[in-house]
């Protein structure tokens, strides 16, 4: 019974001139050998898609390139190479900023982030379902 209640509501609220909007998409988080990454998307439509990245250790040194070491696929498995980091430079032991991508083609039901850490056996993977 929820469904026609759900329908009903959209009606409502489109002719009331609200829309309806799918909630944001939560931020994931891995932690492997004391470093922490924490990958949150921002903007995954339009031409730019953009992802805030947070990398934390205690120990150790960010130098990470993440233009280089991190991809972006959707469900055709093709994967998209970063066009650009904007944040902080390599080093330290707390790194933030945007990775921003060019947007999936077409469009997909589902995307994954991977980052591959020098050092680490296997790519960090952070994926989210987009309908």
């Amino acid at each position: 019974m929820r469904y026609p209640l759900n329908l009903f509501l959209a009606c409502l609220l489109a002719l009331l001139g609200t829309s309806v909007t799918a909630a944001p998409l939560a931020m994931q988080s891995s932690t492997v050998s004391g470093v922490t990454i924490k990958a949150t998307p921002i903007a995954v439509t339009g031409e730019r898609w953009s992802f805030e990245i947070e990398l934390e250790t205690h120990s150790g040194d960010l130098s990470d390139d993440l233009v280089k070491s991190a991809s972006l696929a959707a469900d055709d498995g093709a994967a998209l190479s970063p066009l650009d980091w904007r944040g902080d430079p390599p080093g330290g032991h707390h790194r933030k900023g945007t990775l921003e991508f060019r947007a999936v083609g077409p469009p997909s039901a589902h995307i994954e982030l991977k980052i591959l850490r020098a050092g680490e056996p296997a790519p960090r993977v952070f994926g989210w379902q987009l309908r």
